[in-house]
């Protein structure tokens, strides 16, 4: 079990309290061999992306979460917006070169990685519970970075503030006594964020993560996407990985038919369409 954060692998630590880390999709296309679903649904190239969190903290306590989140030493106070873009980008920088001397890897491609164009705010924690989230997100913006913000919506204050490209809220429970069984005790902060959901004028994504035999429940979600009217709604399978495996057996990991069946469940219940898909990453993506 990890002890400090210096004993996240992979993960580097920025100033007091946010981390860069390279995804497996990052470095499988640096090496031609695949890409993360984002570029495929949205257009993001999986070698330019900056994956990262402003926040090694959580206020819930989810199930099938794999990253250890009691890590977080104590301290005084927040980094600086414009510090933590800065550093980011050296963090991303310095984890890069390593692989000028990986041999496979698209010499392009490394390159241009060098100098990160995609944002994905959501590596490890809640990013909003950074007190300036709104600021970190426009500082991303002024260098001309697309923003990816991904919440548990357990803070609508912090919605209403941000003005992201696309916000991501992730669900797994669809009622209070659901949360409560796999999450914890915000099911009122989260309802309030839903509503909030169909004033914003950005992209708006509901992420589904599927946990089979626990809430592949089409017809319980189905509501909630009615109400909140998002943009995209993400089917994804829960990964059985880390540190959820304590909590969940691999037979809780849904094969890819299985979220197929349950997105298109989901479609004839709201109306939305099956736009793609990735089996590799287990997801569907519809659109209304």
């Amino acid at each position: 079990m990890a002890k400090t954060l210096a004993d996240l692998k992979g993960y580097h630590i920025v100033g007091k309290h946010s981390a860069v880390k390279t995804c497996l999709w990052l470095k499988k296309s640096l090496k031609d061999e695949g890409y993360c679903y984002k570029q495929k649904f949205y257009g993001i190239p999986s070698h330019r992306c900056l994956q990262m969190s402003p926040a090694l903290i959580c206020n819930l306590s989810c199930v099938h979460c794999w990253r250890p989140l009691d890590l977080m030493p104590p301290f005084k106070e927040w980094d600086e917006p414009e510090f933590i873009v800065e550093e980011s980008i050296k963090a991303q920088r310095r984890l890069l070169s390593g692989f000028f001397g990986t041999a496979g890897v698209n010499r392009r491609k490394l390159e241009e990685a060098l100098n990160p164009k995609h944002v994905a705010i959501s590596l490890i924690g809640e990013p909003t519970l950074y007190p300036r989230i709104d600021e970190l997100v426009d500082e991303y913006k002024k260098r001309n970075f697309t923003t990816f913000l991904v919440t548990n919506g357990t803070n609508p204050q912090a919605l209403e503030r941000v003005e992201p490209y696309q916000l991501y809220l992730s669900l797994t429970a669809y009622d209070e006594e659901s949360h409560k069984a796999l999450q914890g005790n915000k099911w009122d902060k989260i309802e309030e964020s839903l509503r909030i959901l169909p004033n914003l004028d950005f992209r708006t994504v509901i992420r589904l993560t599927l946990i089979k035999d626990v809430n592949m429940k089409p017809e319980k979600f189905a509501e909630i996407i009615d109400k909140a009217s998002p943009d995209f709604v993400e089917a994804k399978a829960y990964m059985y990985l880390g540190y959820s495996r304590r909590r969940l057996k691999a037979e809780n990991m849904p094969e890819h038919e299985d979220v197929r069946r349950f997105a298109e469940e989901l479609a004839k219940l709201t109306g939305y369409e099956i736009k793609d898909e990735s089996e590799v990453s287990r997801v569907v993506l519809l659109v209304r």
